[in-house]
């Protein structure tokens, strides 16, 4: 018997839709992730990306758990000498929620041109609103 191999043509796509309200940053952007790598689909292929859409709203009311509130931080550097900004992820959720959820869920796709691919199918919202209703998307529960 041999393995199957899923060809681009084949590829169907879904979009689903994440409440992220009350769910825990880390839980939520690792089912996120599983699911636009297409894992949780029988076609799976590791060199393909045969994942679906997920659009996640309500990225302002996400959780974390401990004191990660006070001492999670996030980096990024300019590229010049000196450059490096340092924000807290108290600090991200008051200007930019949406990135806090992007940044997780990224960390846990593969680091290659395959990763940022699926990383594109990722919408990300701070509120309830988003403008994807014309593709239908399947409201999921995590």
């Amino acid at each position: 018997m041999d393995t199957y191999v899923a060809r681009p043509a084949e590829i169907e796509r879904k979009w689903y839709l994440v409440d992220a309200r009350g769910q825990t940053l880390g839980r939520l952007a690792s089912c996120v992730a599983h699911i636009l790598r297409g894992k949780n689909k029988p076609t799976f292929t590791p060199f393909l990306d045969t994942g679906d859409h997920v659009i996640v709203i309500n990225a302002d009311k996400i959780a974390v758990t401990g004191r990660k509130e006070e001492r999670k931080l996030y980096y990024r550097h300019s590229g010049y000498p000196g450059g490096l900004k340092v924000t807290s992820f108290r600090k991200m959720m008051q200007t930019r929620p949406e990135r806090a959820v992007e940044l997780a869920v990224r960390g846990m796709l593969p680091r290659n041109r395959l990763g940022r691919a699926m990383f594109k199918k990722l919408k990300v919202y701070a509120g309830p609103v988003h403008p994807h209703e014309a593709q239908k998307p399947v409201k999921l529960e995590l």
